[in-house]
């Protein structure tokens, strides 16, 4: 009988521990693909803890992290540092912006991809994978293949369980009690307090002096996560400082209030097993022991607002839909979260550069698009440089600007500089320069967040140009296949108005046409295609012919011919039509709708009534749905509108109390032209971006003078 899900993974953990100690890594997470899915589940990890991995426990085999790439692409992927993490992934670099090496490489078996494994070392080591160590993780993937395979083929297959398992760290050789007891008094003598924690963060052991520095009984405190128990050290820099020293496996410190006035510096020392943490009283910042932070410093915001703002950014890019919106949310964001004091952001059109968004340059945006607005790609000015390399640029100073770009034009008080490539699926989008107004070194971290953006702006600008692209052709078709003017007939006053969906609605399907039948007939349609998108302006071309082809029928034999015609081209899309047939000498219209908002009829007296017509069925649903017709008197100044539903949808409103509504707006028109009467009608109370669909309206007034 085959193992309960998760229990055969213990099968790979010397396996594990083995790839692990042949090749010096400090984190190993070991995923596996269930037959027929196309989602990695992690299985086995170690070196950090299941809350650590939560974000990656799934990764589909599209997504842009490094293990989906190494499975679908079978090669192994390495990442030599943050910097380039940030350039090729930067939205697991935004989550782990610390000094840390990673390798991904995929576990097959026979050609068919079993899972994945992710190794990382950490910071500050070589930037290449040596050859020993890259041949242990492919013969340590290639075990791992094996062992999967052989489980399979025994009908045991190791398959993941609910939650990954933890790989148990090397224990150190147990002390006997004297070493033990030798060991305590050590830690005693040392100033300051002393705790451990483990890879999960919580404290294994603490001195005395450590408990009375954190004001807490040792007994709360043994076995917690200090920032749980502690509300004052329930602070991201806290919690942030912790992941780094676990993940880069380095050095690092913090200073914290403990209220009401006792400053805390925390220095974290991590191994494989844990971190040691050593407590002492720190002076008060600003103090003369404790000399406030160099301007430098303190002009930034802290790194918990900084990380705020720009995950905030990220969220913000994955809605954005056109190249505005992209330009807009990241000169509004990038700014005020990276304490830069201008930003510019260029994209490559055409073999130029072109601005499309600038904040910060005060007195300077005229002067900033006439010296930098389509500079050839091709020039030596950094923003070229970055993008034909694809690699940053950063200046800490004018002087090292000038040195390696003398003509550069500096603007304002700007002291320090950050040029970054924009690069989408390894194609050059734009650059990114942010500008600084004091001089600053830029650190690994920071240099790693910086790229990191820029992937994700450029990602985003990616997206944005093809769906702009795409709303252009839309918009084009649909202009196309409407009427650029309607014929004029005797006997009748035309008026139209056609406006598109509010920003960030794709375009629609609505259409509206005027047919002359001969001297004393004419026929007039308006309609709406389902969906917001290419097919459904195609498809709104293939109605409005269809209606021209048998204008003249009756009404309901109109709508019945161009259903059948929608069925036929099965294109999933459905359409409501109203149709009218004009007698001009007999003062009469026929009526037939399909799905569509019943017409309204304002009398020569200026009442006006909702005409009664059969609804009959949407168009392309039923080849055999049948259409009725309504006669109605149409005497000199009557008047006829025919709309489509965006005139008179809006979320929480009753639509029949929205159509008595707009009966009762065109019976107030009085003393107006039929232009007037269209231009208050369709644009009252909707403002050009607050419509979620198109509107089209179509007026037909009888003449005084028939035809």
């Amino acid at each position: 009988m085959p193992d309960s899900a998760g229990d055969g993974v213990r099968m790979l953990e010397p396996a594990v521990a083995r790839i692990v100690r042949d090749t010096g890594a400090s984190v190993a997470m070991v995923y596996l693909l269930p037959p027929g899915e196309r989602t990695l589940q992690l299985a086995l990890l170690s070196g950090v803890s299941r809350e650590f991995a939560a974000p990656w426990t799934r990764v589909a085999l599209a997504d842009p992290i490094p293990v989906a790439d190494a499975v679908r692409e079978e090669d192994l992927i390495w990442i030599g540092s943050q910097e380039e993490m940030g350039r090729r992934y930067p939205r697991p670099a935004l989550v782990l912006p610390y000094p840390f090496a990673l390798a991904a490489a995929p576990i097959t078996a026979d050609s068919a991809p079993l899972g994945g494994l992710v190794l990382l070392w950490p910071g500050g080591g070589p930037a290449q994978l040596g050859q020993r160590e890259r041949e242990a993780v492919r013969g340590g993937c290639d075990h791992l293949a094996e062992l999967l395979r052989r489980a399979a083929d025994g009908g045991r297959p190791v398959r993941p369980g609910h939650r990954p398992r933890v790989l148990a760290p090397r224990r150190a050789r147990t002390p006997d009690p004297a070493e033990a007891e030798a060991a305590v008094a050590f830690v005693d003598r040392l100033p300051g307090g002393s705790c451990a924690l483990d890879l999960e963060g919580r404290i294994t052991f603490l001195t005395s002096a450590a408990a009375g520095l954190l004001g807490e009984d040792a007994r709360r405190l043994i076995g917690a996560l200090p920032w749980e128990v502690l509300p004052w050290m329930d602070n991201p820099t806290v919690e942030d400082r912790y992941r780094a020293a676990l993940i880069s496996r380095q050095s690092t410190s913090f200073t914290v209030l403990r209220p009401p006035a006792q400053w805390l510096t925390f220095a974290l020392h991590p191994d494989d097993s844990g971190i040691s943490v050593r407590i002492t009283p720190a002076p008060a910042p600003g103090s003369a022991a404790h000399p406030a932070d160099p301007p430098t410093a303190a002009s930034l915001p802290s790194r918990a607002t900084a990380l705020y703002h720009l995950m905030h950014l990220a969220a913000t890019l994955t809605e954005a839909a056109g190249v505005r919106d992209v330009a807009d949310q990241a000169a509004d964001q990038l700014v005020p979260a990276l304490g830069a004091q201008a930003m510019t952001l260029f994209v490559a059109e055409e073999g130029r550069l072109r601005i499309i968004g600038h904040r910060g340059h005060r007195g300077h945006p005229a002067e900033v698009l006439a010296r930098f607005d389509g500079a050839p790609l091709d020039s030596d000015a950094p923003t070229a440089r970055v993008l034909s390399t694809g690699m940053p640029l950063f200046f800490a100073s004018p002087a090292e600007l000038h040195a390696d770009f003398p003509t550069a034009v500096i603007l304002g008080d700007m002291k320090a500089w950050a040029f970054l490539p924009l690069v989408a699926s390894g194609r050059p989008v734009g650059s990114l320069v942010l500008a600084y107004g004091r001089a600053r070194p830029f650190s690994p971290g920071e240099r790693a967040i910086l790229s990191s953006l820029a992937g994700l702006i450029a990602q985003a600008l990616d997206r944005a140009r093809l769906y702009d692209a795409k709303q252009e052709l839309a918009h084009s078709l649909q202009a196309s296949l409407l009427p650029h003017t309607l014929p004029r007939i005797d006997g009748l006053d035309v008026a139209a108005r056609y406006l598109p969906a509010g920003h960030g609605v794709g375009v629609g399907g609505d259409f509206y046409d005027l047919i002359r039948l001969d001297s004393t007939t004419a026929a007039a349609a308006i309609g709406d295609v389902q969906g917001h998108n290419v097919e459904a302006a195609a498809l709104m071309g293939q109605v409005r012919t269809a209606v021209h082809a048998s204008a003249g029928a009756p009404p309901g034999e109109v709508l019945a011919r161009t259903n059948r015609l929608l069925t036929d081209l099965d294109t999933d899309l459905f359409t409501s039509c109203a149709y009218a047939h004009i007698d001009l000498a007999g003062h009469r219209v026929l009526l037939a709708t399909a799905g569509h908002p019943p017409p309204l009829l304002r009398h020569p007296d200026g009442h006006t009534e909702v005409v009664p017509v059969p609804p009959g069925l949407l168009l392309g649903i039923d080849p055999a749905a049948r259409y009725g017709t309504t006669d109605i008197a149409f005497p000199p100044g009557a008047l006829l509108a025919l709309y489509t539903d965006g005139l008179v949808e809006t979320p929480g409103v009753d639509i029949d109390h929205a159509i008595g509504a707009l009966a009762e707006r065109l019976t107030q028109c009085r003393g107006t032209g039929l232009a007037g009467i269209a231009e208050t009608l369709a644009h009252r109370d909707r403002p050009e971006t607050s419509h979620h669909d198109d509107i089209a309206l179509l007026l037909i007034g009888a003449a005084a003078t028939g035809g």
